[in-house]
């Protein structure tokens, strides 16, 4: 997938260098926002692995995880996208997660993301739901999910454990309302 700003590139091997760079870079920044990381999650071994999974969940379309590449910075990753434990059948829904590079935030590109990533979901796969969690005080994903026309379907108490603190998070949700049947006019005299 891609725009005139940026592409949203799937999970492969040859991207684990560029991943690291990615962490190594944010390291500091991603810290509030994320689980504690150790050591080993910076190295090679470690995000070949992380890759290796990603390629496996896409195959058996469980996950779907995408690196944001600007286009004028083609060789670097800006960014990181995906749908996460989807679940098909009568739920049809998955997990929204997105992360994006210090030197980028507030510049529009997550919001692009979002959005493309959403119109694929809806579109290409045929997700009916799509939830993304999200800590009060990050206001700048808050706003990226708002412009996506997400709605706040509430708080939950004590949901994630981010860099050591069990975080209450804003639950957001967008529908797909293409699969929901549209009532047909039959009699125009009742209307």
């Amino acid at each position: 997938m891609k725009n005139q700003y940026m592409q949203l590139v799937p999970a492969d091997l040859s991207l684990a260098e560029q991943v690291i760079d990615y962490y190594r870079r944010n390291r500091d920044f991603l810290e509030a926002f994320e689980p504690i990381r150790s050591e080993e999650f910076f190295s090679l071994d470690y995000q070949q692995e992380v890759l290796r999974s990603e390629m496996k969940r896409c195959k058996e379309k469980t996950a779907f995880r995408f690196y944001i590449k600007s286009t004028d910075h083609p060789q670097k990753i800006i960014g990181i996208i995906g749908l996460n434990n989807v679940v098909w059948g009568a739920f049809c829904s998955a997990f929204l997660g997105y992360k994006l590079d210090v030197g980028f935030v507030n510049k529009g590109y997550m919001s692009m993301a979002v959005g493309m990533l959403t119109k694929y979901a809806f579109e290409e796969l045929g997700l009916h739901r799509i939830e993304a969690n999200v800590m009060p005080k990050n206001r700048a994903s808050l706003r990226v999910l708002e412009k996506n026309q997400f709605i706040n379907e509430g708080l939950s108490k004590y949901y994630l454990n981010i860099n050591g603190i069990w975080e209450d998070h804003i639950h957001m949700v967008k529908i797909n309302y293409d699969m929901h049947e549209i009532p047909v006019c039959r009699n125009k005299k009742q209307y």
